[in-house]
């Protein structure tokens, strides 16, 4: 009871000042700054920034205003509960604007308190080089498998304007370039992008850089989205359970999907505060749902433990995070 009143006071004293208001909010956000670069016309550029609540209160993100027409804004789960990660997605608008472009995003905070964070947006979009597609989409491609996706890079005004590498972040993702046509006004290629089987599960958001031979440029972005699916998907892909007091209960359900039948043969998880069902011996089916239960111990901070679902597939089981705070008593 101490414990929570100090903590009470706490929110009562950051809430009094605005300076420190600002700094308990910023510290949600694991940047609150990105440079796109130089970026080609028509190209898709986004950027997400992450927060996350680190506080017992529940965390609600009223808007994210932009200073500049040439940003769009959009709140990625407004509500955030402790521990659960949401995000402000900044897209740049590459068809209606040209040039340098200097933007602030300001984030309003109103629960548990009041308090704004200024996100910082700096680009330059050129009208010289064009991308089109704006994006390599490679969509939803089973693990495994490869994929190969192309898209068109077009530079005006230089006929001696060359392509000299293309830089990855992601060790999964490969590209080459070839030439089509090379005149007085400007050079044309086509981007060849590849995913290698290799590639875990999981969301691909990743932006290509293309190094050139201008001296000035530090290397145009192309964005590069999809995602590598599983055999076996579980819902929700990260479970919440909340602020919960020593030795309680909290049961929640899990749904295991495939394309094709299966049967679950064990759920385990790396830790000893979750109890689950016994081998059920149902017949295979697309569709599972599997209870689990989350037993608080006496020992209060945060615990965090990874469930993995066993199959009778020939694949790696699929896991899933789990978060909860055990209150002090």
């Amino acid at each position: 009871m101490v414990r929570r009143s100090r903590l009470m006071l706490l929110w009562v004293l950051l809430a009094g000042s605005p300076a420190v208001g600002q700094q308990w909010a910023e510290k949600m956000f694991e940047t609150t700054t990105h440079d796109f670069g130089s970026v080609a016309r028509q190209a898709q550029a986004e950027s997400r920034f992450v927060l996350t609540n680190i506080y017992l209160e529940d965390v609600h993100v009223a808007s994210a205003r932009p200073s500049c027409g040439c940003i769009s804004t959009g709140i990625e789960q407004p509500l955030l509960k402790t521990y659960e990660k949401g995000a402000i997605v900044a897209t740049l608008d590459t068809r209606a604007y040209r040039g340098r472009r200097d933007v602030t995003i300001t984030v309003t905070i109103d629960r548990p308190f009041y308090a704004q964070v200024q996100l910082h947006v700096d680009a330059y979009i050129r009208d010289d080089v064009l991308v089109e597609p704006g994006a390599v989409v490679l969509g939803t491609v089973d693990r495994g498998a490869p994929v190969e996706k192309t898209i068109s890079v077009t530079r005006t005004g230089r006929s001696d304007w060359r392509i000299l590498a293309v830089r990855s972040p992601n060790p999964h993702l490969s590209a080459e370039v070839v030439e089509t046509t090379r005149q007085w006004d400007g050079v044309s290629c086509r981007l060849r992008v590849r995913l290698d089987p290799e590639a875990p599960v999981g969301p691909i958001r990743d932006h290509l850089v293309l190094l050139t031979n201008e001296s000035q440029s530090t290397g145009i972005p192309v964005l590069v989205e999809g995602r590598v699916a599983s055999g076996v998907t579980i819902t929700p892909d990260t479970l919440f359970l909340g602020v919960v007091e020593p030795g309680e209960t909290v049961t929640r359900k899990l749904i295991v999907r495939s394309k094709d039948p299966f049967r679950v043969t064990a759920v385990t998880s790396d830790g000893d505060h979750f109890q689950f069902p016994p081998e059920s011996g149902d017949p295979p089916k697309p569709l599972h749902v599997i209870p689990i239960t989350f037993v608080a111990g006496r020992q209060a901070g945060k615990v965090v433990e990874r469930i993995r679902i066993h199959t009778d597939l020939d694949e790696a089981p699929p896991e899933l995070a789990t978060y909860a705070v055990v209150r002090s008593p």
